[in-house]
């Protein structure tokens, strides 16, 4: 469940009101929403990655809805999708043309139609690897043992396949798309809340808190004040400890 931007921004707007701290619009409330979600959203790999070790160790809480390996992977299953990409004759390789925003490339399957058909794995290496591996005969790719390397075209990304397949399948991370509080003007030239025309954060709902919090210690610099920032960031790293500890 995602977490809607108007609770969050009236949140803001009432604890800054609250405290006689200022004014945030809209425009600077949407462009700090997107930096925060980015921020939490980057947040999740060396997080995962710290926690992956505990369980390494066999120091990681594994009772249901307590273990913080699989929360932060539980957080990321939104943004893990299987995309089709599509050749491109010109340059030689396959490129992905819908509105997503890739982030983390996963696994990439290559199929080759026929008799018979092969759904290979496809090794992502380097343009250097993949020059040398392709001009040796000893090593040359085949249709059960594909490899590919990233590059991007016209700001595009472009996976060029040795050999080519008949369709490509990627497994990969979308970024979360960037939030807007949407809004029209009243007669009065009030903000009044649009839901058609805003975009909710993508994050799961147990992140309400901390976008808010996130939000908030950059309104401190916005409209000036420190203790807003002191006390975000106080709060802020109570979470934290508290997450990880």
């Amino acid at each position: 469940m995602a977490v809607n931007i108007n609770t969050v921004y009236t949140t803001v707007l009432y604890i800054l009101n609250k405290e006689q701290r200022g004014y945030i619009t809209p425009a600077e409330f949407n462009s700090l929403a997107a930096q925060v979600q980015d921020e939490i959203f980057q947040s999740y790999f060396p997080d995962g990655n710290q926690q992956n070790r505990k369980n390494q160790t066999n120091s990681q809480n594994d009772t249901e809805f307590f273990n913080i390996y699989k929360d932060i992977a539980y957080k990321l299953y939104p943004f893990e999708k299987e995309l089709s990409f599509t050749y491109d004759a010109t340059n030689d390789g396959f490129t992905y043309s819908g509105s997503e925003t890739v982030y983390k490339i996963g696994e990439i399957i290559s199929t080759y139609t026929g008799q018979p058909q092969y759904d290979s794995i496809t090794e992502l290496t380097s343009k250097s690897d993949y020059s040398k591996i392709t001009r040796s005969k000893l090593t040359t790719p085949s249709k059960q043992y594909p490899i590919c390397y990233t590059t991007n075209d016209a700001s595009q990304l472009l996976i060029k396949v040795s050999p080519t397949p008949n369709s490509l399948a990627v497994n990969l991370l979308t970024s979360p798309k960037d939030p807007v509080w949407g809004f029209s003007i009243g007669s009065l030239g009030q903000y009044i809340y649009s839901s058609s025309a805003s975009t909710d954060f993508e994050l799961d709902i147990s992140e309400q808190a901390n976008l808010t919090i996130g939000i908030l210690k950059y309104c401190g610099i916005i409209v000036r004040d420190p203790q807003i920032v002191q006390a975000a960031e106080q709060e802020a790293r109570k979470v934290e400890i508290n997450e990880k500890s």
